[in-house]
């Protein structure tokens, strides 16, 4: 998504019995998708959660392009495997990733990818996590629960990460200390609420993280 022009392929002519070339344009991205000139550095943000909590939303709301996605539609044979409590009305779920990219200043940009949130595809998270400088878990104050196994997995390998708490509007409202002791988290994590469906709300969780991680690395050098 990110070629900054399109490229050309050459091959044989049409016909038979001759040898003239021709030239095929492979179209490149929109205009307003091509990666700005003055881009000198790129993090990779991996954007965390269970099911149903907002993470294809986020992506969507926030991305400067157009995001890559990879739902598909719910079926009986998920019924009794995954919790779906809090999104019965849900659809469409993904199976492998969603992509976005934003920029937070002309230099740096975001990569953004979204992971499956139904434990049988957490698997996938692996590939996704490697790179990644840091993460955005996010949390429904209605299934915290399954919160408690995402927050270890980044633990476990090391990733910052922030909380992000989607307030849904039948979801039960919290004082953020009482929220950090629900998910043992330790005084520096950041928590913030949000409402993922509005680009400016999505955009400030992720400048949360980059000010935590520009102070861990102060705080290392």
């Amino acid at each position: 998504m990110d070629y900054r022009s399109s490229d050309s392929a050459t091959g044989p002519g049409p016909g038979t019995g001759t040898d003239t070339a021709t030239t095929v344009h492979i179209p490149g991205p929109r205009a307003e998708e091509r990666l700005p000139d003055t881009v000198t550095s790129a993090v990779k943000i991996v954007i965390v959660g269970g099911f149903g909590v907002g993470k294809t939303t986020m992506v969507g709301s926030v991305s400067e392009i157009r995001p890559l996605t990879t739902e598909e539609t719910m079926t009986q044979a998920g019924i009794g495997v995954d919790d779906n409590y809090g999104s019965d009305t849900k659809t469409a779920t993904t199976v492998a990733m969603d992509f976005g990219r934003i920029g937070i200043t002309e230099e740096l940009v975001l990569y953004l990818f979204g992971t499956p949130g139904q434990e049988r595809f957490w698997f996938l998270w692996n590939g996704l996590f490697e790179g990644a400088l840091g993460a955005v878990v996010l949390v429904d104050t209605r299934r915290l629960k399954v919160s408690f196994d995402v927050i270890g997995r980044l633990e476990e390998r090391g990733v910052p990460f922030v909380i992000a708490n989607n307030t849904f509007p039948d979801g039960p409202r919290y004082p953020t200390e009482e929220l950090r002791h629900a998910l043992d988290l330790d005084s520096y994590v950041p928590i913030i609420d949000c409402d993922v469906r509005r680009r400016a709300s999505s955009r400030e969780v992720l400048l949360t993280l980059m000010r935590f991680l520009h102070e861990m690395a102060l705080h290392r050098a």
